[in-house]
C-alpha cells in the first residue's frame, strides 16, 4: 500500500530532558523519524523543550518548537499549524503520555489530528495494566500471577495470599520509575505508595516474583498490512530482577535453544499483531531455564530505550521505519538502509555478538545505594561489537572509562572468599567484578551460578578470560599467547601488566608479525548482500572489509557514554563537527560506543568505527585511515584527554595545540598565566597531599573550593568550611585523580556567568552571554541560566570581553572555549577555562542562530572568523530572552542528596523561551516539571549563616498566601525578627511525612549546613520530597525566581509558544 497522500502536515513528539530512563536514544529515534517523514516530503512540526539535542535542530524539522510539553503548548501549536497527524511513538513514555492526554482531553477530535502508526487503543492495552493482563488472557500468552491495584489495603492482600516477594510495577512509567521489589509487607506499603505516585492513572500492577529466570527482549515491527518481523532478539546477562536498562545485555539472545528461540519469536509476533501495534515494538519475558516455560513481563508499544540498542545492533533503523509505516508504506515497500537492495521486511541476520554495558553515576555519589533492582538507575550506556562474547565485554568494559583497562577492580581483588559470597549474593554495579575476583579465587562455575543465578553460558565465558589471564601470567610470553590475548579482547595495556613485558616488546612483536585488528562492516545479513553503510568493528581475523580512500579525511572522537557532566550536548558537537568536515568537502570519520546517539547512525559521518575510546583502539583506526588530523574539542573531556597520549604518537591535533590544552588545564600553569594577563582570580594552590591542602587553605582563609584537575561535571568538586572537612575530601580525591593535583581554591560568593568562545588566534566571537540564576557555588550545570544576562553591569560584561580576548590569544585558541567567571561587584574573576566545547553550546547555538561548532571547524580548515559573515566580539543581543532549567533524575537516586552544590547532579535541561524574561522564567519551571503550587504550608528549615538574607522570601511566601512552619531554632529567629511563623517539630518525619502525603505540606525550602549526610534531618526531608514530587528548593536565589514566576503568573495567565526565530524579531 503506498503511503497515505492525505497527511502532508505532521507533528512529532520529543522525549523533553535527558533523565534516567529516557535519555539520548530518543533524541536518535526522533531526529531518524523527522528525517523519515521528511524524505516522503512531509512537512515536520516538531514540539520538545531539550535545547541540548540535533532533534530540536533547525533542519531536523520544517518548524522547530522549544517548549514544555504539555497539553497546552501542543494545543497552542496544533491550533496554529493544523497538522494531520501526531507521531507520538518516538517521544518515549512522555511523548506516549502526552498524546494520550490530549486524546482524552478531546484535543486531537477537536483540530482534526489523526494519531499515526500504533493506535490510542493500542497504546492503552499494553500500558494499561488491566487492559494488558485481559488481552494476554484472551490470547493465551503466559503472564505471572498478579493483581491490579489502586490502593494499599487490596496491595497488602494480594501479599498475603501469594506470598513474597512481589514485584511491583506502576502504569504508564518509564524504566521502572517507581516500581520495585518488596519482600516484606513494609516494603511493600513503600514501594506501593510510590508507584501509585508515579503512575500517572495512579495504578500498579503486583506479580509473583520470578527471580532467578532468564531475561528476554524482542525487538519487533508490525506495518497495517499485519507483515511483522523480528529485529532482534537481546538477552540480560543478569536475571529477572534487575531492570534491563541496569543489566549487561547481549545480542543476539546466546543461550536459547533453537526451541526456545523460536518459540519467543512467535509468542512476540503474536503479540504485536494482537495489539495491532503498527511500527517498532519491544516485549520482555520471563524463561524458566529449568521448566522452559515463558512468562511476557512487558510490552513497550512504541520505540524504546532498547530500540535504540537493537538498532545499532542489527543495523537496522527502527524509528525511521517506524515513522514510515505511521504515514501508511508497509515493510515490503522500504528499502533496507544498509544493503540498498533488500527491504525493510528483511529480518536481520547478525554474525558478530553485541556486548551492552551500562553507564552508573556511583562514582559521583559514593554514598549512594548501589543495589539494582527493578528501578533503572544507569545514566547510560556503552556498546561494542566483536566475533566472540568474551571479546565484546572486555571491549565494553574498556569503554566504561575510568581507571578500568580489564576485567579487574582492586577493590573486589582484596576481598577474602566469605567477603567475595557475601557480595556475589547482592546484585550491584560491581558484582560482575565480584566474579572476575571470585574466579581468580577459583570459585567453580556451579558455585557461581547458585549465588548469583546467571547463566553458566555467560559465566563459562567469563571464565575463559580468567584462564587467559592465568596463561598471560604463568606461561612464557610468545606470539601464539599475544594473538590469543588480543582476540580475546585483553589490551596491550592488561597484557603488558600480565606479564610484566614492557609495552615496546609488545609492540615489537605485533610489528614483526603484523598482529593487528581489521575491521569488519555491520551488514544486517551475515554478509548475504553486500552492505552499503561504512559502519564498522574491529576484530582479529584474517580478512579485512574495510575500504581505505585516498580521500582527506578528519577523525572526530565522540564522547563516549552519557554520564552526569558530560551528556548529549557533546554529541550535538560532534555532529556538528562531521557535518562541517563534509561542507569543507573532506572525508568525515567518527569514533564512538554509545548506542544511544546520533553520531552513531550509521548515515552521519563517511564513516562510523564503533570502538572503545581508549588510546589502543583509537590508535589501530588511525594506523589505518592516516587521517589530515584528528579533532577532539567536541568529544567533552573523554576526548581530550586523549590529547597528550596521542600527540606522544606523532598524531596531528586540529584545533588548539596539546600545549595549550595542558595551560590551561594545569591549575599553576594556567594561575602564572592569567596573573602575567593581569586578570583575576580566586587564590588557588595546587596540592597533592593533606598536609599541603591545610596549608593552604589556612593561608587562603575558609570557606574554600577543592576541585581536581581533568575532570567533567565539577566531578568531586566542594566546598568546605573547616579543616576536617577538608581532610576528609582530601582523602577520597587522591584515590579519585592521583596522577593530577587537587587545586585548593578561594571562594568567592558572587555572580556567576559563562561565554562560549570562537577564536582563530586573532579574533574572537562570543554569541551571548549566559547569567547564572544561583551564586557560586552551585555547578554551572545545576544553575537556572538566562541569556541575555539580566542584572550584568556594562563594566563587568566589557570586562569579561577584554579577559575572553586576552585569554583565547594567549592560549591561541583554533575552535572553541568555554570561561567561567564571578562577578563580585564590577570585579571580574575567571574561575575556569575548559579549551574545548562545552555543554551550553547547542543551547547558545539554538538561541542566537551561531553555528559555533561549524564555524570551528571551518577555523580548522584554515578560514577566518572574520571571512565566514558572523561578525566578532560580542554580538547584540536579541529580543529574545531564554532561561536553561536543570532536571534531575532522583526518583531514579532516591538516596542522592538533592541539595544544590559544587558537584554537578543534574542529568538534562529544558528551556524556557519568549520576549519577556519572566514568562520564559514560567515555562523553564514548567518544562522541568516543577509545578506552581497554589496553596498550602512550606517548611523552611534554613542554616544559620543564611538566616537574615532567607527573611525577605519567607515574607513573600507569606504574603502569596502560603502558611511558613519551621523548627523550634529556625521559629526562633523568625520570631525575633519579627516575622511569625508556625512551629514544627522537625525530629518527627513520620508527622512530616504524613502532612507532605496529605497535601498539607506543599514545599520545602532548605538550605543544609552540610549535604550528603544522610543521616541529618534535613536529609530526610529532602529525600521526602522527592518520593512525595513535593518543591524542594535547595538554593535562596532558585526560590527567589520561583516565587517571582509565581507571582507574575497571577496577572499574566496568558502564555504564547512560538518559535525561537518569532521571539528574536
Amino acid at each position: 500500500m503506498p503511503k497515505d497522500l492525505s497527511i502532508k502536515k505532521v507533528i512529532v513528539i520529543g522525549s523533553g530532558p535527558i533523565i534516567i530512563g529516557q535519555a539520548a536514544e530518543f533524541d536518535y529515534a526522533g531526529t531518524q523519524a523527522c528525517k523519515a517523514l521528511r524524505e516522503e516530503g512531509i512537512e515536520v512540526v516538531l514540539l520538545n523543550s531539550n535545547p541540548a539535542t540535533i532533534m530540536t535542530d533547525d533542519d531536523v524539522a520544517d518548524k522547530v518548537y522549544i517548549q514544555p510539553l504539555n497539553v497546552n503548548s501542543l494545543e497552542y501549536i496544533i491550533e496554529r499549524e493544523r497538522p494531520d497527524g501526531i507521531l507520538a511513538a518516538i517521544g518515549g513514555q512522555t511523548g506516549l503520555n502526552l498524546v494520550t492526554e490530549a486524546y482524552n482531553d478531546g484535543i486531537l477530535d477537536k483540530y482534526n489530528v489523526r494519531v499515526l502508526g500504533t493506535s490510542i487503543d493500542a497504546i492503552r492495552k499494553a500500558e494499561d495494566r488491566k487492559s494488558f493482563k485481559d488481552l494476554m488472557s484472551e490470547i493465551g500468552e503466559p503472564i505471572a500471577k498478579s493483581e491490579i491495584v489502586d490502593n494499599l489495603d487490596d496491595a497488602v492482600k494480594f501479599a498475603q495470599k501469594i506470598g513474597y516477594p512481589i514485584v511491583i510495577r506502576p502504569a504508564f512509567t518509564l524504566a521502572g520509575t517507581g516500581g520495585g521489589i518488596a519482600h516484606d509487607e513494609d516494603e511493600l506499603k513503600s514501594v506501593v505508595y510510590q508507584g501509585l505516585t508515579a503512575s500517572p492513572i495512579s495504578q500498579v500492577l503486583l506479580e509473583e516474583s520470578l527471580l532467578g529466570d532468564k531475561e528476554i527482549e524482542f525487538e519487533v515491527m508490525r506495518d497495517s498490512n499485519d507483515t511483522a518481523i523480528t529485529v532482534c532478539s537481546m538477552e540480560n546477562v543478569d536475571p529477572v530482577g534487575i531492570h534491563t536498562g541496569d543489566s549487561i545485555v547481549v545480542a543476539p539472545a546466546q543461550t536459547l535453544t533453537d526451541k526456545d528461540y523460536q518459540k519467543l519469536r512467535s509468542a512476540s509476533l503474536k503479540i504485536i499483531r494482537a495489539l495491532k501495534i503498527e511500527g517498532g515494538c519491544n516485549v520482555q519475558f520471563s524463561l524458566n531455564p529449568k521448566t522452559k516455560k515463558y512468562v511476557v513481563i512487558e510490552v513497550n508499544p512504541r520505540v524504546s530505550r532498547s530500540s535504540a540498542l537493537a538498532s545499532k545492533a542489527a543495523g537496522y533503523p527502527i524509528a525511521k521505519v517506524t515513522a514510515k509505516i505511521a504515514i501508511g508504506l508497509q515493510l515490503h515497500e522500504i528499502l533496507n538502509y544498509v544493503t540498498g537492495k533488500t527491504k525493510a521486511s528483511f529480518e536481520p541476520t547478525l554474525d558478530y555478538v553485541v556486548v551492552k554495558i551500562p553507564k552508573w553515576p556511583f562514582d559521583k555519589f559514593g554514598y549512594a545505594d548501589r543495589k539494582l533492582g527493578t528501578q533503572m538507575k544507569a545514566t547510560g550506556e556503552v556498546m561494542a561489537i566483536d566475533r566472540s562474547f568474551e571479546s565484546a565485554f572486555l571491549k565494553a568494559l574498556v569503554c566504561l572509562e575510568g581507571s578500568v583497562i580489564g576485567f579487574r577492580s582492586e577493590q573486589h581483588e582484596k576481598m577474602s572468599r566469605e567477603q567475595l559470597v557475601e557480595k556475589l549474593k547482592i546484585a550491584d554495579d560491581g558484582r560482575i567484578y565480584a566474579i572476575s575476583a571470585a574466579l581468580r579465587k577459583d570459585f567453580s562455575v556451579e558455585e557461581l551460578h547458585k549465588l548469583t543465578q546467571i547463566d553458566k553460558w555467560f559465566l563459562y565465558k567469563f571464565q575463559n578470560i580468567i584462564k587467559t589471564e592465568r596463561k598471560l601470567h604463568t606461561e612464557e610470553f610468545s606470539v601464539e599467547l599475544l594473538k590469543m590475548a588480543e582476540s580475546m579482547g585483553f589490551t596491550d595495556e592488561e597484557i603488558s601488566l600480565l606479564t610484566g613485558k614492557p609495552k615496546f616488546i609488545i609492540d615489537t612483536l605485533r610489528r614483526a608479525h603484523n598482529i593487528y585488528p581489521v575491521h569488519k562492516i555491520v551488514d544486517t545479513c551475515a554478509a548475504e548482500f553486500e552492505a552499503q553503510t561504512p559502519y564498522y568493528y574491529s576484530t582479529y581475523e584474517d580478512d579485512d572489509e574495510n575500504v581505505v580512500s585516498n580521500d582527506e579525511k578528519v577523525v572526530v572522537i565522540g564522547s563516549g557514554p552519557v554520564r552526569i557532566g558530560q551528556g548529549i550536548e557533546f554529541d550535538y558537537c560532534s555532529v556538528h563537527a562531521i557535518q562541517g568536515i563534509k561542507e569543507n568537502n573532506c572525508e568525515s570519520i567518527i569514533i564512538n560506543n554509545n548506542p544511544e546517539t546520533v553520531s552513531t547512525d550509521f548515515d552521519i559521518a563517511d564513516k562510523l568505527y564503533f570502538e572503545p575510546l581508549f588510546i589502543e583502539d583509537v590508535s589501530n583506526v588511525l594506523r589505518q585511515e592516516l587521517p589530515k588530523g584528528v579533532i577532539l574539542q567536541f568529544g567533552g573531556q573523554t576526548a581530550l584527554n586523549l590529547a597528550p597520549k596521542l600527540s606522544k604518537r606523532g598524531v596531528p591535533i586540529l584545533g588548539t595545540s596539546v600545549a595549550s590544552i595542558n595551560v590551561a588545564e594545569d591549575r599553576k600553569r594556567f594561575e602564572m598565566l592569567l596573573s602575567e594577563l593581569k586578570i583575576k582570580q580566586p587564590k588557588s594552590t595546587a596540592v597533592t597531599k593533606i598536609e599541603e591542602a591545610l596549608k593552604a587553605a589556612s593561608k587562603i582563609g575558609y570557606p574554600v573550593l577543592l576541585r581536581p584537575s581533568y575532570v567533567t561535571g565539577g566531578r568531586a568538586m566542594k566546598v568546605v568550611f573547616n579543616d576536617k572537612e577538608l581532610i576528609e575530601y582530601m582523602q577520597q580525591a587522591v584515590q579519585i585523580s592521583p596522577e593530577y593535583p587537587v587545586a585548593v581554591d578561594q571562594y568567592i560568593e558572587g555572580k556567576e556567568f559563562e561565554v562560549d568562545v570562537v577564536c582563530d588566534k586573532n579574533d574572537i566571537l562570543i554569541p551571548g552571554i549566559m547569567e547564572h540564576i544561583e551564586r557560586s557555588g552551585v555547578h554551572s550545570g545545576d544553575s537556572f541560566c538566562v541569556y541575555p544576562p539580566q542584572t550584568l553591569s556594562d563594566t563587568v560584561i566589557k570586562k569579561a570581553l577584554d579577559f575572553s580576548k586576552k585569554i583565547a590569544r594567549a592560549l591561541q585558541v583554533i575552535g572553541l572555549m568555554n570561561i567561567q567567571f564571578i562577578a563580585k561587584g564590577d570585579d571580574v574573576y575567571v574561575i575556569e577555562v575548559n579549551p574545548r566545547a562545552s555543554r551550553t553550546v547547542p543551547m547558545m547555538s539554538k538561541i542566537t542562530k551561531v553555528p559555533m561548532v561549524k564555524l570551528a571547524i571551518n577555523i580548522m580548515f584554515s578560514k577566518s572568523l572574520k571571512s565566514q559573515g558572523y561578525g566578532s566580539g560580542l554580538l547584540p543581543k536579541s529580543n529574545l530572552v531564554a532561561v536553561k532549567a536543570p532536571v534531575f533524575s532522583f526518583q531514579k537516586l532516591t538516596d542522592v542528596d538533592i541539595a544544590l552544590n559544587a558537584e554537578m547532579k543534574s542529568t538534562g535541561e529544558v528551556l524556557g523561551i519568549d520576549n519577556c524574561y519572566e514568562k520564559a522564567l514560567i515555562k523553564a519551571f514548567m518544562a522541568s516539571g516543577t509545578p506552581f503550587v497554589e496553596k498550602g504550608k512550606v517548611l523552611v528549615s534554613i542554616r544559620k549563616k543564611d538566616l537574615e538574607e532567607s527573611i525577605p522570601v519567607v515574607k513573600k511566601l507569606q504574603s502569596l498566601g502560603f502558611t511558613v512552619i519551621a523548627g523550634i531554632c529556625n521559629k526562633k529567629f523568625y520570631d525575633e525578627a519579627g516575622v511569625n511563623v508556625d512551629l514544627i517539630d522537625k525530629s518527627n518525619t513520620a508527622e512530616i511525612a504524613r502532612q507532605i502525603k496529605s497535601g498539607e505540606i506543599t514545599m520545602i525550602f532548605n538550605l543544609p549546613e552540610k549535604d550528603g549526610n544522610t543521616n541529618a534531618p534535613d536529609f530526610k526531608l529532602r529525600k521526602l520530597s522527592v518520593v512525595y514530587k513535593t518543591p524542594c528548593f535547595t538554593c535562596l536565589d532558585t526560590i527567589r525566581e520561583y516565587l517571582k514566576a509565581w507571582e507574575y503568573r497571577l496577572s499574566n495567565p496568558e502564555l504564547d509558544y512560538k518559535t525561537i526565530e518569532e521571539y528574536i524579531k
